[in-house]
């Protein structure tokens, strides 16, 4: 385990998936995957191919080649005989990091048409916690009553919203402030995380 992060006793028994759709911001993915990766936590990835094209022109081959290395293991969106498309997988958490609208409206609607859809539909489900990293600006109306019949059927809307009290340095600092905030959302704690007031997440 390196030293920029730590775990306390609610480690997860069970990988982490991470599903990357077509809006901006994938570089909130990379770092959440970097966290994750200190943490010692097994992540499991799924492009869409928007997703794909739109972080390789983000990140740049570099970037996206980190993204893939990161990963334990990697599915094709086409692919409904992966396991993340029945239930009976067993994951600790489902992350879409960037969530499109359009991602969103298949989760709202329950229309499964590729595997992200599908998966996102078993964690509903099953019971089990979604998140959605919405990134979309302005809101209309749809999207709005969109991330309602999400969040009411048990997803987590979790808009891609950079804070700028801890003073990042950067835009890769930017990113991984927001992405260790997620990380902890789903139980964990990240060594530096800056907390509101001053001082950092714990040792």
């Amino acid at each position: 385990m390196r030293s920029g992060t730590s775990l306390d006793s609610s480690e997860a028994p069970h990988p982490v998936l991470v599903a990357v759709t077509g809006a901006s911001g994938s570089i909130y993915a990379l770092k959440f995957l970097e966290i994750m990766d200190e943490l010692g936590v097994e992540v499991h990835l799924i492009f869409s191919k928007a997703g794909k094209e739109v972080s390789l022109f983000e990140l740049g081959q570099e970037g996206f080649g980190r993204m893939r290395e990161l990963a334990h293991t990697i599915y094709r969106e086409d692919d409904l005989w992966a396991p993340p498309a029945s239930g009976s997988s067993l994951w600790s958490a489902m992350v879409v990091l960037p969530c499109t609208m359009g991602t969103l409206s298949h989760v709202a609607s329950g229309a499964s048409r590729n595997l992200i859809h599908r998966a996102c539909d078993c964690f509903l489900k099953e019971g089990r916690r979604l998140i959605l990293a919405v990134r979309e600006s302005p809101f209309n109306k749809i999207h709005l009553k969109n991330m309602l019949s999400a969040a009411e059927a048990g997803a987590v809307i979790y808009p891609c919203m950079p804070s700028f009290y801890h003073r990042p340095l950067d835009l890769e600092d930017m990113a991984r402030f927001f992405a260790g905030r997620i990380v902890e959302f789903l139980g964990f704690r990240v060594k530096g995380q800056k907390r509101w007031g001053g001082g950092d997440g714990p040792s």
